[in-house]
């Protein structure tokens, strides 16, 4: 299957499967192809981790943070804290949580994150914290 972030064929494991269905999802919601990355490559002390997806700030400054399961995957508290930890290095103001069939947005409020109710518009991402 075709990754239009990282502009080549990718497999098609059900993971993947739900991030490219949710890269279409954030593009519905205005965010531009071209400030988003899929498999984003983060570095937490001497720890490598991947990001699924994030979205940038036009002015290259990371915005929000996406944790994509496959659809048998159920979304934990695990899950959530590994966005967690994608955030304590991106610092983020909204993280996704999906399996594709559910899916949980949380956004930052002071220091915590508290639930938002849909998909946020990428003005809403962008606008000052």
């Amino acid at each position: 299957m075709w990754d239009p972030l990282r502009r080549k064929e990718v497999a098609a494991t059900p993971e993947e499967q739900v991030r490219q269905w949710f890269i279409g999802v954030l593009a519905d919601a205005g965010c531009p192809m071209g400030l988003m990355g899929s498999e984003v490559q983060l570095k937490s002390g001497n720890k490598s981790q991947r990001a699924d997806i994030v979205v940038f700030g036009r002015d290259g400054s990371p915005v929000a943070v996406v944790e994509c399961k496959r659809p048998e995957v159920s979304i934990s508290e695990e899950v959530a804290r590994q966005a967690l930890r994608y955030h304590s290095v991106l610092g983020v103001g909204f993280i996704c949580l999906t399996n594709g069939k559910s899916t949980y947005v949380y956004k930052r409020e002071g220091n915590a994150f508290v639930p938002f109710e849909r998909i946020p518009s990428y003005t809403e991402m962008t606008c000052p914290r």
